[in-house]
């Protein structure tokens, strides 16, 4: 059998098998490579911001600080709200080992409740507000406890220092640190500033390692027109007159006529804005500006004027009020009293309806319409302010038969009271109206943002404003406004009785709204004054419940200011209890007392003579003897070195009426310190810087 014969393979197969396989495997590699590089492409390149602030949210967080609001000043630079630091607690819920027991010490001591701690601990991981703003002594006793994730940062806090002064105008923060109302609303955008921002970098077990913090800009400095003094003159004066007739509202405005400054604007009821938490809506509304009524009878300075400037009548021109009656389409329309001939002048001082319709009918719809939009009613008045109203004011195209009169006397018309101070401020400055305003400048720094105020709008004549004054005078002298006489000035002004209207559409016989409006002195009024009290009780004309306290706000008003005296013969005469250059009268120094420390000890100076007046000029360098009338006596403070406010709180309790002269701390006073005087007596005290 032949040997079988084998067929040899080619020696190079096992060689292209492992090419093969080499081969095989690079491209797998190089796919996989490829892959790799694509996807990262895809992660680096295509995802990259998304990933990017996926990590950033896992990885950082950012807390906003709010920046320094800017400080609001009165027109002295005194602080009227500013921004205090003050800590705020946060926790980091993923570093709390314990979270229930933390919510059990943390409720306690903030006043919060254990079950909102522990939801709030739960549903964040990295960071949670615990209590914003917290109090000093719940800070201290926060870090007595020294909690693990517990931590403080530090905010600003919007604060108040006079409290409830001017809290209308100011308006009020919440706790984000934005305006809510007021100022601190309107101007939001000026005094707010950039807020600054703190960037904290945790690691994958929420560690922090590192913070970055980039500072905000501070907002701008707000100076008003308001005189904290005298705003706080007027709001003690209408918290008086609230607490003596029971009103449901009112309002008290103090304005330089040559400028338009507001100088006060008091609102009763009001608030705290440090607490406005605590207050009732209604208390927080800007009545100046807010409120519309019917002015009643201080509107009669529309028509009186327009009727003068027309040449339609002159003040000493005799006018029939037909026994107190007139009537219109049909409609009587009466006087308080049955009046026959009067002068103009007599009509605005008795206040005649009858009288001040016919001058509206001597004026005409359509004339009578475009002096009212002069005086500036139911137009804005353009002050810096939110939730100011316009008025209520029909065209003549829309009035009926008796609208002509019913607008003379004040009614079918709605005002605001800073509508109704402007008009008077014009007649005051010679017949030229200045837009209100509230803000007196802007600043950061040494930079300062101009602001610059209106020009004046002239709208009668000065002829016509000398003859208004002197009209107006008239009604403090001898017609209704004699409650509104001022001790030592001149002043000029008018009384406002109006019926408010009832749910059922009419005229409401036991509602009404009092008003006084003035300007002293009359020859050079440096000041105009408004007073509206809503729904007195127990008595309701102007004359009775505003006028004194138009009375009160001008006398201090005017003393603070230094304003001199035009008037000084209106101060009653001391009759001296000794004759001039007797032993006691030289004894006594001022005023006729006797010097401190001259009587027996523990006996207090005491006056035998029992009638009460002052000398002429009323300072206690003028010499004379005050008087008393039988009565309770009370020992009069040392109102040395103190301020006004505190003087005035003290002669409040004391039941003593207080008269004031400039501004400072007391450094003068009649009757001296410890002198015995009636109950109600006028203390007199000097200030001085």
């Amino acid at each position: 059998m032949p040997p079988r014969q084998t067929q040899a393979r080619p020696a190079i197969s096992l060689g292209s098998m492992t090419l093969s396989r080499g081969l095989l495997l690079g491209g797998l590699l190089a796919l996989w490579m490829l892959a790799l590089v694509g996807r990262l492409y895809y992660l680096q390149i295509i995802q990259y911001v998304d990933l990017l602030a996926r990590a950033e949210r896992q990885q950082q967080r950012t807390i906003e600080i709010a920046p320094k609001r800017g400080t609001i000043y009165d027109r002295q630079m005194q602080p009227l709200a500013m921004s205090v630091a003050t800590d705020s607690v946060f926790a980091v819920p993923s570093e709390i080992p314990n979270p229930e027991m933390v919510a059990d010490l943390l409720a306690p001591v903030l006043g919060l409740g254990k079950g909102d701690l522990l939801g709030r601990f739960k549903t964040f991981k990295s960071f949670c507000w615990v209590k914003r703003k917290v109090s000093g002594e719940e800070a201290s006793r926060l870090r007595d406890l020294n909690l693990r994730g517990i931590y403080f940062q530090k905010e600003m806090k919007r604060f108040y220092p006079k409290g409830e002064l001017a809290a209308q105008v100011l308006g009020y923060v919440g706790l984000d640190d934005h305006g809510l109302g007021g100022l601190e609303y309107r101007m939001e955008d000026t005094i707010q500033g950039t807020p600054g921002r703190v960037l904290i970098a945790a690691d994958a077990r929420r560690q922090s390692f590192h913070s970055t913090e980039r500072t905000g800009q501070p907002g701008k400095n707000v100076v008003l027109t308001l005189d904290e003094n005298i705003q706080y003159i007027a709001e003690k004066a209408l918290a008086d007159a609230a607490a003596k007739w029971r009103m449901a509202s009112g309002t008290v405005v103090v304005q330089s006529p040559q400028t338009g400054e507001i100088l006060a604007m008091a609102s009763y009821p009001t608030f705290d804005p440090n607490e406005f938490g605590r207050s009732a809506p209604e208390s927080r509304i800007n009545r100046a500006i807010s409120w519309v009524f019917e002015p009643g009878s201080t509107f009669k300075l529309v028509a009186v004027s327009a009727a003068l400037e027309e040449h339609l009548t002159t003040p000493q021109e005799v006018i029939n009020c037909q026994n107190g009656s007139i009537m219109l389409s049909g409609h009587v329309i009466h006087d308080d009293h049955a009046y026959g001939d009067l002068t103009v002048s007599q009509v605005v001082a008795r206040s005649s309806d009858v009288g001040a319709i016919k001058l509206g009918l001597r004026l005409g719809e359509d004339r009578f319409y475009r002096y009212i939009r002069a005086f500036g009613f139911g137009s804005p008045t353009g002050l810096d302010l939110p939730g100011a109203e316009r008025g209520l004011l029909q065209p003549p195209s829309r009035w009926s038969g008796i609208s002509i009169g019913e607008l003379s006397i004040g009614q079918e018309v709605g005002v605001t009271a800073l509508q109704l101070i402007s008009a008077y401020s014009a007649i005051a400055n010679d017949g030229v109206l200045f837009q209100p305003r509230v803000v007196r400048d802007v600043f950061l720094g040494g930079l300062h943002d101009s602001v610059d105020p209106a020009s004046g709008r002239r709208i009668v004549s000065q002829e016509t404003a000398e003859r208004m004054k002197e009209i107006l005078s008239g009604v403090i002298e001898s017609g209704t406004g004699t409650t509104a006489q001022l001790a030592g000035y001149s002043a000029g002004g008018k009384t406002g009785t109006a019926q408010k209207i009832d749910s059922s559409g009419t005229y409401s016989r036991t509602h009404h709204v009092a008003s006084f409006v003035g300007f002293s002195p009359v020859r050079n009024p440096a000041v105009a004054i408004l007073v509206v009290i809503d729904s007195p009780v127990g008595a309701y004309y102007g004359r009775e419940v505003a006028a004194p306290v138009f009375r009160s706000v001008a006398e201090q008003t005017l003393g603070y200011l230094n304003v001199p005296q035009d008037n000084p013969s209106s101060w009653p005469q001391v009759a001296s209890s000794a004759p001039a250059g007797s032993p006691r009268q030289k004894r006594g120094g001022r005023a006729g007392f006797p010097p401190l420390g001259s009587e027996p000890p523990g006996v207090a100076p005491s006056l035998p003579v029992r009638t009460v007046s002052f000398t002429n000029p009323p300072l206690p360098e003028a010499g004379g003897t005050l008087i008393l009338d039988d009565g309770p006596m009370v020992p009069v403070p040392d109102f040395a070195g103190m301020a006004l406010r505190q003087v005035a709180e003290a002669c409040q309790k004391l039941g003593l009426d207080l008269n004031m002269r400039g501004s400072g701390v007391a450094v003068e006073q009649m009757p001296p310190a410890r002198a015995l005087v009636p109950s109600g007596s006028r203390i007199l005290v000097r200030f001085a810087r």
